[in-house]
């Protein structure tokens, strides 16, 4: 794909070929697994359900297919969506191509939450977990968000100065607990903080889905003020972008992304930081393409990073984290060794 001038069609043209792809690769990973069922089977049993009103597949297969797999394939998505597209926001708003949705201690404290949780047995209250990761997360975005907000605007540097120290802080609380915890404990804060997408359901998808729709679509509705932001906050001004309220608002919304993909699939890393760089390389840097297409790429990443996870180790399934930076890591250093950031 050119890096061209970009219009409503060329959007539209690039969003149909990454959601198709984001289709084929969920569909692939919704048949890939250690069940061992075979494509065939699966068609016909769709084919007997389209002209004889049933699916002709064993109860078991269709839990597999329809209540296990699906559900993950469509959360997978969703997280890897939303990673990606705060991404894009922070290497935006702050200007440094090396922020990614993590950078400003979001991950810290979303972490401490859910591991509190694990240890105090939210876990047995449905969304128990996960509503203290993403309490802690908001609580700090809002510390990070009083510490870099200065005479009504965010300062960038101090946003990062911030976001790091508060990252340290949360990360010595984390290995205090990871030293304290008892074994059962141990292995579920690990998986959980290496990323974890086995737990999808419907109600997590849900939420999950609102959330990520209203941050995403306010993020977007600021594609073209962020262009402005990135070329030069002076310029944007001239050029009439209330630059302090404009980066307030995607500053929460992008924290309001990440928050929700944290708190409900644990700490995935690289997602965020190398999918707009892979997009922004082959599509440029216009924002109201860039943030379409690295949304439906992160979510096809996700998936195939996820299906990965699943099967690469026969009789035991990896933490989607792993994959991610594994794929990621190299990624990165090549950008950086091959290319000005």
């Amino acid at each position: 794909m050119e890096k061209s001038v970009v219009t409503p069609l060329k959007i539209v043209r690039v969003s149909t070929i990454l959601a198709i792809l984001f289709l084929l690769v969920g569909g692939v990973s919704v048949l890939t697994g250690t069940a061992g069922i075979s494509v065939s089977r699966v068609m016909r049993g769709i084919l007997a359900r389209w002209h004889e009103g049933y699916l002709a597949l064993d109860p078991s297969e269709e839990t597999i297919l329809f209540s296990i797999r699906l559900p993950r394939v469509i959360f997978a998505g969703i997280v890897g969506a939303a990673l990606s597209t705060a991404g894009v926001v922070f290497q935006g708003i702050l200007r440094n191509p090396l922020a990614d949705p993590y950078i400003l201690g979001v991950s810290g404290g979303s972490a401490v939450g859910a591991i509190i949780g694990i240890l105090i047995g939210a876990g047995a209250i449905p969304f128990g977990i996960p509503a203290l990761a993403f309490l802690g997360a908001v609580m700090t975005v809002s510390l990070v968000f009083a510490i870099g907000h200065r005479d009504g605007g965010l300062d960038s540097n101090i946003l990062l100065l911030a976001g790091v120290i508060v990252n340290a802080f949360f990360s010595a609380l984390i290995m205090f607990f990871i030293a304290t915890s008892s074994s059962a404990d141990l292995h579920t804060i690990t998986f959980w903080l290496m990323g974890d997408m086995g737990m999808a359901d419907g109600g997590k998808i849900v939420i999950m889905g609102l959330l990520l729709a209203a941050g995403a679509g306010i993020v977007y509705c600021y594609a073209r003020p962020l262009n402005l932001i990135v070329a030069g906050e002076e310029t944007a001004l001239h050029l009439g972008v209330d630059v302090k309220r404009t980066k307030v608002i995607l500053f929460f919304a992008g924290s309001l992304i990440t928050a929700a993909a944290v708190s409900f699939a644990g700490m995935i890393g690289f997602v965020g930081l190398v999918i707009p760089h892979m997009m922004r390389m082959v599509l440029g840097t216009d924002h109201r393409l860039l943030l379409p297409a690295s949304f439906l790429f992160g979510a096809s990443f996700m998936v195939i990073a996820d299906t990965v996870a699943r099967v690469v180790l026969a009789g035991m399934e990896l933490p989607v984290g792993v994959i991610t930076a594994l794929c990621g890591a190299p990624y990165f250093v090549y950008l950086l060794r091959t290319r000005r950031m």
